[in-house]
């Protein structure tokens, strides 16, 4: 299961004296926690990916803040944690990949404008996971449904 091979490389982390991978899975720890407390519910593999999804999401989108500062160490420090996230996470798709399953969804549901978007985006998003962002999802369906 992830939750213990997050644990595991933690203590790994520590004793290899790795302050940044130990922070950063601390961090995801630490958000696994937070939504098991306020759900009271145990998460499967697939809602941790998805936990671990969104704060590599929030690093990328800092990231664009942090180039404009021009504050490099800050960068490199995001860019390893950014790495080290996405070692958890499944293999990005490719865009071509992802037009293939938008268009299976959109002849599975029966879309035929952008009027279908809200449901088509859910199915698609269901069914890519964390292998892609809303983005670029999001991106895709808009141009098959114009």
């Amino acid at each position: 299961m992830l939750k213990e091979k997050l644990l595991e490389d933690m203590k790994n982390a520590m004793k290899d004296k790795n302050v940044v991978r130990k922070n950063v899975i601390q961090m995801v720890r630490a958000g696994i926690l937070q939504i098991e407390k306020d759900k009271h519910i145990e998460l499967d593999d697939d809602q941790i990916l998805d936990v671990i999804a969104k704060e590599s999401k929030k690093r990328k989108d800092s990231l664009a803040d942090y180039e404009k500062s021009g504050r490099e160490d800050l960068i490199a420090q995001i860019n390893e944690e950014i790495e080290i996230l996405s070692e958890y996470l499944p293999k990005p798709l490719s865009n071509e990949e992802i037009e293939k399953i938008v268009e299976e969804v959109i002849a599975k549901v029966g879309a035929t404008s952008m009027k279908d978007m809200g449901i088509v985006m859910k199915e698609a998003k269901a069914k890519i996971g964390p292998a892609a962002d809303g983005k670029t999802i999001n991106e895709i369906v808009k141009a098959k449904l114009s």
